[in-house]
């Protein structure tokens, strides 16, 4: 009976420490989910892009049979990829017009305030890490710190790509949405270059399979201001944005 006992006791202890993960987990996701809609209420033009985004990350994720330990934070850091925007002014955000060099570098320096917020909280996963590469590029172009692909994350490499596409598709104060066809030309036409090959071949086939942002989390319509710089990218030139800069880069 005793060794009987001591396994009835190892059962409960297990079990007993799977509720506390789980309600430590569900705690987090509460968290990063009012913090991420906090952000957002800032600025409307971008209700919602954070909850997108996650939704095509973890599409992605699956589509890439990642671990469900990695996809599960990939969807959180997706959840708060633009936390690091809580220091720029909203005014900078919702401005419809170029951004003076400041406001620029500000836009610029939010993947690493991003991860100074979180570094400290104790995801299971390497969120802040995450949060910090999202900006970066393969080829080493993109921002805060210019990494290239072998030091970028693989939840990194797969939350650029999908918070391109999200950005593209929707409208923002200094351009209207450019529609899912060009943003996925976009990542299709720099895969390997400045996006994962994988993660866009993903997102490809995602969208190929029917994938679809879920109900309630649609892109605020918000009419698009006269003050645009705008390019297509049939005629072989990047999609322009603020400060004329390549829309992938912002």
């Amino acid at each position: 009976m005793a060794p009987l006992a001591g396994l009835a006791n190892v059962t409960a202890v297990a079990i007993q420490n799977a509720r506390l993960h789980q309600t430590t987990a569900e705690a987090l996701d509460g968290t990063a989910g009012v913090v991420g809609k906090a952000i957002e209420a800032r600025d409307p033009y971008t209700s919602g892009h954070q909850q997108r985004v996650a939704q095509l990350a973890t599409a992605i994720a699956n589509e890439m049979s990642l671990s469900a330990d990695q996809a599960e934070g990939l969807r959180i850091a997706a959840m708060l990829h633009d936390i690091g925007k809580i220091s720029i002014p909203a005014e900078t955000l919702s401005r419809p017009g170029k951004l003076s060099t400041v406001e620029y570098r500000l836009i610029q320096a939010h993947p690493q305030t991003g991860y100074d917020l979180l570094e400290a909280v104790p995801f299971p996963q390497p969120v802040a890490e995450i949060v910090l590469q999202h900006h970066e590029r393969l080829d080493g172009s993109g921002y805060p710190r210019g990494l290239s692909a072998p030091e970028l994350l693989l939840e990194a490499r797969i939350l650029a790509v999908s918070d391109v596409v999200e950005a593209m598709a929707s409208h923002r104060p200094y351009r209207p949405a450019l529609g899912i066809e060009v943003a996925l030309a976009e990542i299709e036409k720099n895969k390997g270059t400045l996006y994962d090959a994988a993660a866009v071949e993903a997102c490809l086939a995602v969208f190929r399979a029917g994938f679809h942002f879920e109900p309630g989390s649609e892109a605020a319509a918000i009419p698009a201001s006269p003050i645009l710089r705008c390019e297509s990218i049939p005629n072989g030139r990047p999609v322009l944005g603020r400060r004329g800069m390549a829309i992938s880069t912002l």
